[in-house]
C-alpha cells in the first residue's frame, strides 16, 4: 500500500461493538484515519461525530455532556447532535456560521455500530445481511474486539485462507492435517468471493467432539468463508456425524470483520453465534474468551510479525509466491483494488464536471 492509505470509503465500516458504547460515556475511536467520537443520546440513540471541535481542534470526547449536547472542554463551544452549534459564551455569543461537526451516519445492526465515513448519502442496502447472529438465545452469541498493528488486508488474508490452522492453532481446532492438502472450491459472485472446504478427521474438532453422539468417533466437517466488501468475512463451521446432510450439524456462524484505523492499525472485531447449548451463559463467555486469546497468541504474533518483514510494500510488488490455497484471499485482494479504482475514477469524475 506504501505511504498513502486507500481504502473503499463507499462502505459501512464497524466503529464499535453495541456494548462499548454505553450510558453518557464519551467512546471515541481513529477510523480511516479520522478520529470519531460516539454517544448515545437520552433515548439510546446511537450518533457518531467528528471528534474535533472546529475552534481550536480540541477532541470533544474530552468535553462534557450537557443533555444530549457536548461541550468542548476548551473553550466551552456546546454542540447539538447533528453538529450545530448552539452556544458560545465569548464576546456577544454570535456564533460564527463554520462552527459546525461533522456528522457521520451510523446503522447499529448485528451487535455493531456502522459507520459510514463517505461524504455522499449512506446506502443501507450495502450493508451485508448477517441476520443469524441476531437469531436465537442471547446466551449463544458474542463479540469480541481485537487492535492490531497491521494493515486491514492481512487480516483478511489470514481469514480467507484457513490452510493454517493445523499450523498456527493448537488442539481446540486442529484437523489433524486433513485440511491442507484440500483445495477450497472458490465460488466468485457480483457481491462476495467465497470458498469452502469438506474433510472428515478423527476425533472431531475439539470445539465440537463433545456435542457428538459419540465424541471419539469421525466426523465430517465444513468451513464456509464469504467476503463481501469492504472488510467482512462469514465464517460457518460445522461437524455431524450419522448424516449427510450439514444441515443436522453441530456448528457456530462466525463473523470476521476489519475497519481500518490508518495505513498500518486494524480495528479487528468478532462475533459467533453457536447452535448448541445455546442457553448457557458462562460457557458463551469461555468460547469468546478462548477465540479472543486464540488470535491473539497465535494468529496475531504472525500476522505482524509479516507486517514488520513487509514494511510499507505492496503485497504483490513483492512478487510472493502464490500456492492452491491463495485463490481466494488473492481474488478478494483483487477485487478490492478494482473496487477503490473505480469508485476513485467516479469521485475524480464527479469533482471534474
Amino acid at each position: 500500500m506504501g505511504s498513502t492509505f486507500e481504502c473503499l470509503k463507499r462502505a459501512w465500516y464497524v466503529a464499535a461493538m453495541s456494548s462499548e458504547v454505553e450510558g453518557e460515556a464519551l467512546f471515541h475511536r481513529r477510523i480511516l484515519g479520522t478520529s470519531v467520537m460516539i454517544y448515545r443520546l437520552a433515548d439510546g440513540t446511537p450518533v457518531a461525530m467528528h471528534d474535533r471541535c472546529p475552534h481550536r481542534f480540541a477532541p470533544l470526547h474530552l468535553g462534557q455532556r450537557e443533555g444530549d449536547e457536548i461541550a468542548c472542554r476548551y473553550h466551552a463551544l456546546r454542540f447539538d447532535a447533528d453538529g450545530r452549534c448552539t452556544h458560545n459564551p465569548h464576546g456577544n455569543g454570535r456564533i460564527p456560521d463554520a462552527a459546525r461537526v461533522r456528522r457521520f451516519p451510523l446503522l447499529e445492526r448485528y451487535g455493531f455500530l456502522w459507520i459510514w465515513m463517505d461524504d455522499s448519502d449512506p446506502d443501507p442496502a450495502l450493508l451485508p445481511d448477517f441476520s443469524p447472529l441476531e437469531e436465537g438465545h442471547p446466551n449463544a452469541v458474542a463479540q469480541t474486539y481485537m487492535h492490531m498493528d497491521v494493515n486491514y488486508e492481512l487480516i483478511i488474508d489470514n481469514v480467507m485462507d484457513l490452510s493454517h490452522i493445523d499450523h498456527v492453532h493448537g488442539e481446540i481446532i486442529t484437523t489433524r492435517g486433513q485440511l491442507s492438502p484440500v483445495v477450497p472450491k472458490v465460488r466468485e459472485r457480483d457481491t462476495h468471493i467465497s470458498a469452502r472446504w469438506e474433510w472428515s478427521q478423527t476425533p472431531a474438532m475439539m470445539i465440537f467432539a463433545p456435542f457428538l453422539p459419540r465424541p471419539e468417533d469421525a466426523a465430517r466437517h465444513y468451513f464456509d468463508i464469504s467476503w463481501t466488501a469492504p472488510a467482512n468475512i462469514q465464517l460457518s463451521v460445522g461437524a455431524v456425524q450419522d448424516s449427510d446432510d450439514f444441515g443436522d450439524a453441530t456448528s457456530q456462524y462466525d463473523l470476521h470483520t476489519c475497519t481500518p484505523e490508518d495505513a498500518f492499525k486494524t480495528h479487528y472485531f468478532f462475533a459467533t453465534r453457536r447452535n448448541h447449548i445455546v442457553d448457557d451463559a458462562d460457557y458463551n463467555r469461555k468460547k469468546i474468551e478462548a477465540m479472543h486469546a486464540a488470535f491473539e497468541t497465535e494468529d496475531g504474533p504472525i500476522i505482524t510479525a509479516v507486517q514488520e518483514e513487509m514494511g510499507e510494500a505492496e503485497f504483490f510488488s513483492l512478487d510472493p509466491v502464490l500456492m492452491s490455497n491463495d485463490v481466494a484471499p488473492v481474488k478478494v485482494r483483487r477485487r478490492l483494488r478494482r473496487m477503490i479504482v473505480e469508485e476513485q475514477a467516479a469521485a475524480a469524475a464527479a469533482d471534474a464536471a
